[in-house]
């Protein structure tokens, strides 16, 4: 009997509830689904902004910086997937689920709440920011300097943008938007690719430096570089999904679901740095100390947009466009599974497909009201970075400590200690350093006045 339990299924507590929500609705996900959501999540407009870091770190600290942050996640994403059926009978399926189980009912969600709901609601804003922004350069490049048409405002173009996302979540669930994720991993590569090719292939700007950009105070410039490793922490998000990407799939005890997990996050990952760290390189070798604060995007528009194709301008453009949208899926995908869970518990009930659209079109439209109320979201990278980075760099260690519990004063226990406070020390330091950026440069707090 046991050995046919063994075969058949995962003995696992099953919740009638969620069979009816978007995230574990359906369960019949594999590796090469992982691989698409991970790489959909794991690239987008931050990658863009990692030459802006190298400016303030300078070529050895930037390098190096990269590469530990990329190691160091890449262990923690191991952590997730290795402890989201940890407990036998139990999966996490969700990454708040995860730090309720480690640090308790109250405060896991204390934790845990502030930021995985910032990685997935904001980063939505903010990509309707960016898709917005960059349709509306997509539309003067086409257009040319002798179109005479009425162009649209920038409102409008975050308005199209919006639209169009909300037209595509109607995807039910997260296994549904598979498809999707392929056309954002494949976007994601082939502009990350274009946009350092065409940036290294041209000639650099007259005095051109690659001194690292400081102040006259030392005090000043070591906030400098805190707000820009903030960045480069910012560039790495997707892991408050990952436990949501590996709840879609089927899990038994002779096939968990850990194994194509893995599988698909290395594929991912190897993608991911083959993207990041040419941005970061070939940008910062391109532009040097005179990348403007909007990234690789920006300089490559500003220098070199009567140097180039406008075709070749238009397509990097949007392919940008199609990565926003297929990201806003993904990334809004827990947003819905929350909507609907508060529904099903108060009704005990499935949601209808009108309430289901509605709770969608709702989520799209209020981030589209942020968007337009709060324009300077996308100028806070670093900032965020250091407020976020916990759910990438620290959570996992204390989370592994509290629920695996390896043998006290080992090296395994001293390892994550050490490292989920390291996650934390910096977390704090990333956030002061983009505090002081943002006093120092000014942030022009233009409510209601996208540019």
């Amino acid at each position: 009997m046991k050995g046919y339990l063994e075969e058949v299924g995962h003995l696992t507590k099953l919740n009638p509830q969620d069979a009816w929500l978007p995230i574990t609705e359906s369960r019949n996900g594999n590796a090469h689904y992982a691989a698409f959501h991970n790489l959909n999540a794991g690239v987008g407009f931050q990658a863009l902004v990692l030459p802006v870091a190298f400016a303030y770190l300078g070529w050895s600290w930037g390098i190096l910086s990269l590469t530990i942050a990329y190691c160091w996640q890449l262990y923690t994403l191991w952590i997730l997937v290795q402890l989201h059926e940890a407990v036998p009978g139990k999966r996490y399926n969700r990454y708040v689920e995860l730090a309720q189980a480690a640090f308790g009912e109250r405060l896991g969600v204390w934790l845990a709440l502030f930021p995985t709901v910032y990685l997935s609601a904001g980063t939505a804003t903010a990509l309707i920011l960016i898709g917005g922004e960059t349709m509306k350069l997509f539309f003067q490049i086409v257009c040319g300097p002798t179109c005479t048409s009425n162009p649209l405002t920038t409102v409008e173009w975050y308005l199209v943008f919006t639209s169009l996302s909300i037209v595509l979540s109607q995807l039910p669930n997260l296994n549904s938007i598979a498809g999707l994720s392929l056309i954002g991993a494949v976007t994601a590569i082939t502009y990350s690719t274009m946009v350092w090719i065409l940036s290294v292939s041209q000639q650099r700007p007259p005095s051109i430096s690659y001194e690292p950009l400081s102040l006259s105070q030392p005090s000043a410039s070591v906030f400098l570089a805190m707000n820009a490793l903030g960045i480069i922490a910012f560039s790495f998000r997707g892991h408050n999904l990952a436990l949501e990407i590996q709840s879609t799939m089927p899990s038994t005890f002779k096939h968990p679901a850990r194994v194509p997990m893995w599988k698909g996050a290395k594929v991912a990952y190897f993608f991911i740095a083959m993207c990041l760290f040419p941005i970061a390189i070939g940008g910062f070798w391109a532009y040097g100390n005179q990348m403007p604060p909007g990234g690789i995007l920006t300089a490559l528009y500003a220098f070199h947009s009567h140097d180039i194709s406008r075709g070749i301008l238009a397509l990097t453009f949007l392919l940008v466009v199609f990565n926003c949208l297929s990201s806003f899926q993904i990334y809004s995908m827990p947003a819905f599974d929350s909507f609907e869970a508060g529904y099903t518990s108060r009704t005990n009930r499935p949601c209808s497909i009108w309430v289901r659209s509605g709770f969608r079109v709702f989520y799209g439209f209020v981030s589209f009201f942020i968007g337009v109320a709060l324009p300077f979201l996308s100028s806070l990278a670093g900032l965020l970075g250091g407020l976020t980075l916990p759910v990438t760099f620290a959570y996992p260690c204390f989370m592994w400590v509290l629920i695996k519990q390896p043998p006290k004063y080992s090296f395994n226990w001293y390892f994550n200690w050490i490292l989920g406070w390291l996650g934390v020390g910096f977390s704090l330091a990333f956030s002061i350093g983009g505090i002081w950026s943002i006093v120092n440069d000014g942030l022009k707090l233009k409510f209601f006045k996208p540019s």
